[in-house]
């Protein structure tokens, strides 16, 4: 046995050897190259580093499952709001948000932003609440589409909140 703790030694302090003498042989842009310290400054846990956004108008980059997108500039949101109103057009019935990110291929954390500033602009329209809200393109949905029926509470009529 101590034949074998003799050779693995031996191979073990050739290994460092080689090692230090590759260090000491390697420049300064190496050993940080090597060591992974592109980016000198620490960033916090949600913000994404420097060379992760982008700014040649490609799509958001992913950071791995159930991360947070890339920001979005505001041509990209407004190619988003003109590919939903397309979709909305061949619908007449209106399409609920998940139909509407199968239709588009995208995830779910991409449409909030899109479908919000759509409603605001005046775009779309909206009927229903939570999952069963259904969008439509302009004024072709919602209180007009209902028969002019509200649901949920009356309007004018606030809930008192409980301390």
């Amino acid at each position: 046995m101590s034949t074998l703790r003799s050779t693995i030694e031996s191979l073990a302090s050739d290994f460092a050897a080689s090692v230090l003498d590759a260090l000491r042989g390697a420049s300064l842009d190496e050993l940080a190259d090597v060591a992974g310290r592109g980016a000198p400054t620490r960033r916090g846990p949600g913000r994404p580093r420097a060379d992760a956004g982008e700014s040649s108008g490609a799509a958001p980059k992913r950071r791995g499952r159930g991360g947070r997108l890339g920001r979005r500039s505001a041509g990209d949101i407004t190619r988003m709001i003109e590919s939903i109103v397309d979709v909305l057009q061949k619908s007449a019935s209106g399409l609920r948000a998940e139909q509407i990110r199968e239709t588009l291929g995208v995830e779910a954390k991409e449409l909030p932003r899109p479908l919000a500033d759509a409603i605001s602009s005046g775009r779309i329209t909206k009927s229903g609440q939570k999952r069963a809200t259904t969008y439509f393109v302009g004024g072709s949905g919602g209180v007009a589409a209902a028969g002019g029926k509200r649901r949920g509470r009356p309007a004018g009529k606030k809930t008192a909140k409980k301390r």
